[in-house]
């Protein structure tokens, strides 16, 4: 078993080091990381670690993907390192994201994504109450009113809990932001709300709304306090800063919060809450679909899945259930979950099989990235299956009004979180997870490609491997970089290369393009993996130069061009271009290097020997 320590000092290294961690957090499978210098997260040296299932680089976000033990590395990194929460100046980094749509999403995803828990909690605990009140607890008991706020407190002082994840993303005083969240809930104000009759202060008007299990007030409150904090930061004397740089903070920030601020945040969420009303009324069966089918995977692949979470917050506040994450989800996770029990069932390889079955159990249970990363995307055709009949269910789903009561991790152990008053709605969850699981099993088994056994040539002769760029061919220890140098990520060769264009060096599938386009892995028919990387460094160039002229799961033919680098402006910008080609997991010995002085693409560049 992984050393959780070590493997957090692999980690840390791997994303720069803790001088360039701005913050970290984690939702249910992922690391994600603020850094300062994004050129600096190492994907290609994450994704050969074993514990590491993908990396993804969402806007401001560096996301390392580990699955369901991502808690214990998390807990790993902050025993060793105590990183801090917040309270640094917010100064934008030199890659921060420039589109507004993209930094509300990014922002909206980073504060949500650590309050996941609380949510699952106080969903299961509503859970848990439903069952017992199926069994016979009495509704009026004591018993079942106190077990109800308990677990409502979940919800209702999620403005609290948003508070301190909002102050973490806009590196603002995490109390006075809590502070903040107190106004909105404070029992007096809500005590003046609940009499309706009209207030003011100093004759501003102050707008009537119930903030508890409120969303987007407390996230533009904070945000407009982490700019009121550096206001009072630069006016307030350092003589007297201690005490009127917190003062100015919050006589600035409450009462625009209560009066401007809070209402418009109020008003954004009845506007969501008319959309979702008109949906639920008109086209029930759509969001479900759409989620069920291509959105979920979209969404997982760039960690923006917690996105729509606001907005399933929103329904379970104004109607005691959602249709927005948890039917198309529930549908989707299923259809991973199918898809990669078919390729367990038709994969030969004992160590593909094995991922498969594996990553099948953890989608069952919710968590997807396994089978995502690790099946559906390495085989050709197996995605568009669990979009297609994730799509199904979801349709399904919607035409039959499914609904979700409280919030889990759609999957089979999650499934009492449909049991509502809707005696129905739980055998249509059922019925849901049948179509998904069913539609994609069948569907992948029978059009997925899955490669066979290798044919006894290739378990017997060496398996011929050639070069991937026109150039002078050198060894690895030449390689200005220790990691390749060094054999770390694999064996193979290397080549300074002539010309910008890089091809296939065997008949394979393209098993992962990463998406600075600046290294590609490939699979042959019988499993060998093979990477590409071109030049070193030039993840930091984050895809400048770099054309792919294939896309991930797409077949290729041996010498057929697999990406376009303009080679003169790499070495211009002050990078070295020199080509890796590594056979991962092949040991040294079964590496039999043609050796010449230059290659051509056409020339045998090394040979893979089979176990006899």
């Amino acid at each position: 078993m992984s050393d959780p320590a070590k493997i957090a000092t692999q980690i840390m290294a791997a994303v720069g080091g803790i001088q360039n961690v701005k913050s970290l957090t984690h939702c249910a499978t992922r690391l994600r990381f603020t850094l300062r210098d994004k050129q600096q997260f190492n994907q290609a040296q994450l994704e050969k670690m074993p514990e590491v299932l993908s990396t993804v680089v969402a806007g401001d976000e560096s996301q390392v993907v580990i699955g369901a033990n991502v808690t214990k590395y998390y807990a790993a990194i902050q025993q060793q390192y105590q990183l801090h929460e917040a309270g640094e100046p917010n100064q934008p980094t030199p890659t921060q994201e420039k589109n507004l749509i993209k930094r509300i999403l990014n922002a909206i995803v980073s504060i949500m994504a650590p309050i996941i828990t609380v949510l699952i909690a106080g969903g299961m605990f509503k859970v848990v109450i439903a069952i017992l009140a199926l069994v016979g607890l009495n509704p009026k008991s004591t018993a079942y009113l106190t077990l109800s706020f308990m677990a409502d407190a979940a919800f209702y002082f999620l403005p609290f809990m948003l508070a301190v994840s909002a102050a973490k993303k806009f590196n603002t005083n995490t109390y006075l932001a809590m502070m903040m969240a107190g106004v909105l809930l404070h029992p007096n104000f809500t005590a003046l709300v609940a009499a309706g009759k009209p207030i003011a202060l100093f004759g501003a008007p102050i707008r009537l709304a119930s903030y508890g299990g409120s969303v987007i007030p407390i996230i533009l409150i904070v945000w407009f306090m982490s700019y009121v904090e550096r206001f009072a930061e630069k006016v307030a004397p350092n003589m007297i800063k201690t005490m009127l740089k917190p003062l100015l903070v919050a006589l600035i920030t409450a009462p625009i919060a209560l009066i401007v601020i809070g209402p418009i945040g109020s008003l954004l969420g009845d506007g969501l809450y008319t959309a979702v009303t008109f949906i639920n009324q008109h086209t029930p069966w759509l969001v479900p679909t759409l989620v069920g089918g291509a959105f979920t995977p979209l969404l997982v692949m760039v960690g923006m899945h917690v996105s729509l979470l606001p907005l399933a917050t929103l329904s379970m506040t104004k109607f005691g259930s959602e249709t927005i994450m948890g039917p198309g989800m529930l549908a989707s996770n299923i259809a991973q979950a199918g898809a990669a029990a078919a390729i367990a069932v038709r994969e030969k390889q004992t160590r593909g099989r094995q991922i498969a079955l594996s990553a099948s159990v953890t989608a069952l249970s919710g968590i997807t990235e396994p089978a995502l990363y690790g099946v559906t995307l390495k085989y050709k055709h197996a995605l568009t299956c669990v979009v297609v009949s994730g799509g199904l269910a979801g349709l399904f789903a919607g035409l039959t009004g499914l609904v979700r009561y409280s919030f889990g991790s759609p999957g089979i152990f999650t499934l009492p979180v449909f049991i509502g008053a809707n005696p129905t709605n739980f055998r249509n969850a059922l019925l849901t997870v049948a179509i998904a699981f069913g539609a994609t099993f069948l569907s992948t088994y029978f059009f997925a490609t899955v490669a066979t056994n290798a044919s006894t040539s290739a378990k017997t002769h060496p398996q011929p491997f050639q070069s991937v760029v026109a150039g002078e061919m050198i060894p690895l220890a030449r390689v200005q970089d220790e990691v390749f140098a060094a054999g770390t990520l694999g064996h193979g060769v290397a080549i300074i290369p002539e010309s910008g264009t890089i091809v296939a060096p065997a008949d394979a599938t393209v098993s992962m393009l990463y998406p600075t386009n600046h290294a590609i892995g490939l699979t042959t028919a019988s499993g060998q993996e093979v990477l590409i990387h071109i030049g070193i460094d030039t993840v930091r160039l984050d895809g400048r130069f770099f054309k792919p002229l294939v896309s991930q799961g797409e077949s290729v033919k041996v010498g057929q061009p697999l990406i376009k680098i303009d080679l003169p402006l790499i070495e211009k910008s002050g990078f070295d271009p020199t080509v890796i080609v590594l056979l991962p997991n092949t040991p040294p010995e079964r590496i039999e290097v043609h050796e010449k002085a230059s290659v051509r693409p056409g020339d045998k560049l090394f040979s893979f020997i089979p176990e006899t």
